[in-house]
């Protein structure tokens, strides 16, 4: 039985979908644009937060790894919190208690870092739903923190001037908790209840959530009206400008529901005269209905329409943990420039604390990337991508799960953008002499072809007044930039001016 009149849902969505513009087809959805905001903004905030931040181990599956027999959570829930059949997942929930939360102290950070726009996680798929529900009582604003988390942050973000978004992995948690069914825990006592956390926690094998759009048993009309009633009130609450989903909308079964999200989605924004975009992960959407992520990656080359990476400071986790395996403000640079190179933007995850604090990690990661953009940043917002996206001998990483190690690029890999009427040549590393030679921008006299870019450049300056360059010259090899040498793991901008 469900909790809340189902009937009035569909009546709501079905209303806004007939009001139009945009129909619940591919044909329609199509005529949706990529907002312009997105298109300049190319830094955004991530935010994973929630319950499962409690235990502070592993990473954000703790709370599905945790009822998985013979695996690490399993030992540490029993030792830490005892026995599954006596404490469970939804113990957890007093221990979220969020008492250091301060939205607009964590926005500061956000714009300092250079961030344009946020997207917190407002339901993971533990199925604790961040923000005040009518749908299901199990949320932050009646557990827990008792606080309307989401509610606050997107006030916080709006008063910042940032752009908010939202994000919901929802759809995975019809078999997120399902191992605790296999013996006697609270799950295997609370699933079949409708109202409860745990439902409906059905049993899926585990190499068919890794992929499987036609995994089994699919998830049933009941849990995805559930999945879409939820999504629907996140839209008309929060007015995301960035909605996005987990990977496992690619699943055959939910292509329907997707359709009419979409559609309400579009049809609220027309309304609300708001731009606004949807994720699409594994090709769970139509191309050109929605906008492209790559989780963890790259791509190898420029793209026609812009697309998203969305990473972490960690490599190991998107939740904060106590053995975070953080990367590098230097290493995260290089990935973001590469990015916006290809016509890219990039979503930047941080982990806070159970207590509401940003892990002093996660900060100085945020204020060395700010740094930089404070002071390069003319190359990076509002930039398009050049005729080329960089050259240089390292390979770029391709493909999602790419980042677990840093590439070895080199003074020679270079990446461009455009913007402001001029061209940038990003360094993705210092020279150790000074030299930097782009070898795109060679001066091929007479021997210039159709093919070539003809460039004659005009002026070469540094965006950092601390990189000094004492002179440079378009030979037949390149455009040669000599600078006083600065030892910096930070890419090095350049401003080129072009006759």
């Amino acid at each position: 039985m469900h909790p809340y009149d189902a009937e009035k849902w569909k009546k709501q969505i079905d209303e806004v979908i007939s009001q139009g513009p945009y129909t619940d087809t591919w044909e329609s959805l199509m005529q949706h644009e990529t907002p312009a905001w997105f298109r300049d903004a190319k830094f955004g905030i991530f935010i994973h937060w929630g319950v499962y931040s409690v235990p502070a181990y592993a990473n954000e599956w703790y709370p599905r790894n945790m009822y998985v027999q013979g695996t690490r959570e399993f030992r540490h829930h029993e030792e830490v919190y005892g026995p599954h059949d006596q404490v469970g997942y939804k113990d957890y929930i007093p221990l979220f208690k969020a008492e250091k939360f301060d939205p607009k102290e964590w926005c500061a950070l956000f714009k300092k870092a250079g961030a344009r726009y946020v997207v917190p996680v407002v339901e993971h798929h533990d199925g604790f739903q961040m923000y005040a529900s009518e749908l299901s009582g199990w949320n932050a604003s009646q557990m827990g923190p008792k606080r309307d988390i989401t509610g606050e942050l997107t006030e916080a973000i709006r008063e910042a001037g940032l752009i908010n978004g939202a994000s919901t992995h929802r759809i995975e948690h019809w078999f997120f908790l399902s191992h605790g069914r296999e013996y006697d825990s609270d799950v295997s006592r609370f699933a079949d209840d409708r109202t409860h956390l745990y439902w409906p926690s059905v049993p899926v094998s585990d190499d068919l959530i890794t992929g499987d759009s036609k995994a089994q048993p699919e998830p049933s009309e009941e849990f995805l009206e559930d999945w879409m009633f939820r999504t629907i009130e996140i839209i008309d609450r929060f007015h995301p400008k960035e909605l996005y989903f987990d990977w496992w909308i690619m699943h055959k079964a939910a292509r329907p529901y997707l359709k009419k999200i979409a559609a309400y989605y579009y049809n609220r924004a027309v309304s609300w005269g708001e731009e606004v975009l949807l994720i699409n992960k594994m090709g769970a959407f139509m191309y050109g209905t929605a906008t492209r992520d790559m989780e963890r990656g790259q791509l190898e080359t420029i793209q026609e329409e812009p697309w998203q990476t969305d990473t972490a400071t960690a490599r190991n986790s998107w939740c904060y943990t106590e053995e975070n395996q953080y990367k590098s403000a230097p290493s995260i640079l290089r990935d973001f420039v590469d990015a916006v190179s290809k016509n890219g933007c990039m979503l930047l995850n941080i982990g806070p604390k159970a207590d509401g604090t940003i892990a002093e990690e996660d900060a100085a990661i945020l204020a060395g990337i700010g740094e930089w953009l404070s002071v390069n940043g003319e190359a990076i917002y509002g930039s398009r991508p050049f005729r080329v996206a960089g050259e240089g001998p390292t390979k770029p990483k391709k493909g999602a799960f790419s980042d677990m190690e840093d590439s070895p690029y080199t003074s020679m890999d270079f990446r461009f953008t455009i913007g402001h009427g001029k061209l940038y040549a990003v360094a993705l590393k210092s020279a150790a002499d000074g030299e930097y030679v782009i070898r795109v921008l060679a001066d091929k006299g007479k021997e210039t072809s159709q093919s070539d870019l003809n460039a004659l450049v005009e002026q070469v300056e540094a965006l950092d007044p601390d990189i000094r360059i004492r002179d440079w010259e378009q030979t037949g090899e390149g455009l040669v930039i000599r600078t006083e040498a600065v030892q910096t793991e930070l890419p090095v901008a350049f401003r080129i001016t072009l006759e």
